[in-house]
């Protein structure tokens, strides 16, 4: 249910925001602004709002699969502690994901951001921790187990970082994505071997 709350609210902020520039521009991620205007709401505001109509569906898309794959996965770990957890997932994401830009651009008033895609890759990072092997459709179509797939996303991200030729913020989907993955072993250790057992089940 949580994952329909979020992805429900981040349709109606954004929607509002494309409506309206001065909003846009509020809730917006800006290094300079968080750091020299001590604007800190806009480290989570951002990821409420969208550059657009299709970067706003493929961020809820993604969310509305893996979301729902981990609200069942942290059910069953957590029990009674599963929503907030999914929260510290969803919200941690957004935060971790603005580390390295809050570092880079925080004297660059030009910088700006917007966007749930880091929080997005740490629920699909999570999702493919608990089953690696499950298949992941490529553009809905090329089926890929979820290891593989985690690999190839970290691979073209950290290449389409250095590059920097395009206006995708790729730094920020590495670090939602490694906070995925590291957080439910930090909320339970154990989870790692069981995460090896299915990665290597021979071990």
């Amino acid at each position: 249910m949580i994952t329909y709350f979020i992805i429900g609210f981040t349709v109606l902020v954004s929607y509002l925001a494309f409506q309206n520039h001065e909003l846009m521009d509020k809730l917006q991620f800006n290094a300079a602004k968080v750091i020299h205007q001590k604007q800190y709401y806009r480290l989570v505001s951002h990821a409420f709002i969208h550059a657009n109509w299709p970067h706003l569906l493929v961020n809820m898309f993604v969310l509305f699969f893996f979301g729902r794959g981990i609200e069942q996965y942290f059910g069953h770990y957590f029990e009674n502690r599963a929503i907030f957890y999914f929260l510290l997932l969803y919200f941690g994401g957004i935060l971790a994901s603005n580390l390295w830009s809050l570092i880079k651009h925080q004297n660059n008033y030009y910088y700006n951001a917007v966007g749930a895609s880091g929080a997005v890759s740490a629920m699909l990072f999570a999702f493919i921790f608990f089953n690696p092997w499950e298949k992941l459709y490529f553009f809905g179509i090329l089926p890929i187990p979820g290891i593989l797939f985690a690999a190839g996303y970290l691979f073209y991200s950290y290449q389409m970082s250095k590059k920097s030729t395009d206006n995708v913020a790729h730094d920020a989907h590495i670090l939602g994505a490694i906070f995925g993955f590291v957080l439910p072993i930090i909320l339970r250790p154990e989870l790692f071997r069981q995460f090896i057992d299915q990665l290597i089940p021979f071990l």
